[in-house]
């Protein structure tokens, strides 16, 4: 093909093509208004330039009726055109990986997010339930110091009684007895205290029990929380099983969707989930089988899926796959 037969040249000759056409269409009308006017030496000056801008026309468009240039002229176009189409199909492309890394990185973030709120959660709850304990055992271990202080004034108060005793029997041994006024004045202040004190003790016992009591509602929300936190990760575990299981004999959901070959036999055997009809009509056709454990002929039904055995050689396994 001609070396020339590029659409940038193909452009250049035809703008210096429609200027020459331009210039012989402006001569053509010179020359018959030259010829109207009978004007020979114009019209022969006129005619000259004309033939020489033909001259010059049929110069530019030379290149242009050589054989193959057009075919070539399309094949290279062509050849642009699937050019600008994969650029800007690349740019499509680079654009929507763009867009989809954006996407991932903030999904990513997200969960981070979500993770570190969690834990400062989890961190936040842990302090406060510290503290909560932490003012918990103070306010008991002030209560147990008052019980501490209580008993010990009983065990006082009870010791000045024991010692006015003694000293009442020595002072009887000598001959000296107190008056009867004495004796009652000391029994009421005696009495006194001692209510003060049983007042006092049965209130801090009540504090004490109040404190054991919430202590004990902490903890068992504790063990609560624990509980529903291997609740939650044992069932999580058993989803994955399911799914996983699920996947064995149904495939890959990302692999094959809803509309794929296999979901009409994936409805088949998961229609007694959605029908109480075809749960009783599978119970019945399976009733038909039920044999004893210990039938020589027979075993019982399997509580959960029958998974299917690993391939036993490559032919088995290319199938599978």
């Amino acid at each position: 093909p001609p070396a020339a037969a590029s659409p940038s040249s193909a452009r250049a000759v035809a703008v210096a093509a429609l200027e020459r056409v331009a210039r012989v269409t402006a001569l053509c009308r010179a020359l018959r208004r030259s010829e109207d006017e009978g004007d020979e030496p114009g019209w022969a000056r006129t005619r000259e330039e004309a033939e020489a801008a033909l001259r010059e026309l049929r110069e530019v468009v030379r290149p242009l009726r050589e054989p193959g240039y057009g075919e070539a002229l399309r094949r290279k176009a062509e050849r642009a055109r699937k050019r600008r189409l994969r650029l800007q199909r690349r740019k499509h492309e680079a654009r929507a990986a763009k867009e989809e890394e954006a996407a991932r990185a903030a999904e990513r973030e997200a969960k981070i997010d979500q993770w570190r709120a969690k834990c400062i959660q989890e961190v936040e709850e842990k302090n406060r339930e510290r503290e909560l304990k932490a003012a918990a055992d103070s306010v008991l271990s002030e209560v147990r110091k008052k019980q501490a202080d209580t008993k010990r004034m009983t065990d006082v108060l009870r010791g000045l009684e024991k010692l006015r005793k003694l000293r009442k029997e020595a002072a009887a041994r000598k001959g000296v007895c107190p008056p009867p006024s004495a004796d009652e004045a000391f029994e009421n202040q005696v009495e006194s205290l001692k209510t003060l004190l049983k007042t006092r003790t049965e209130l801090y016992e009540a504090e004490e029990r109040a404190l054991r009591v919430m202590l004990e509602g902490e903890q068992e929300e504790e063990r609560k929380r624990e509980m529903e936190k291997k609740q939650k990760k044992e069932r999580e575990k058993l989803l994955q099983q399911k799914l996983e299981m699920n996947s064995k004999l149904f495939g890959d959901p990302a692999e094959f969707p809803l509309a794929h070959l296999l979901q009409p036999f994936r409805d088949y055997y998961l229609q007694a989930e959605h029908s109480v009809a075809a749960l009783i009509q599978i119970r019945h056709e399976w009733d038909q089988y039920l044999v004893p454990a210990d039938h020589p002929e027979g075993s019982c039904i399997p509580p959960g899926w029958v998974l299917p055995s690993l391939p036993t050689n490559d032919i088995w396994a290319t199938a599978v796959r």
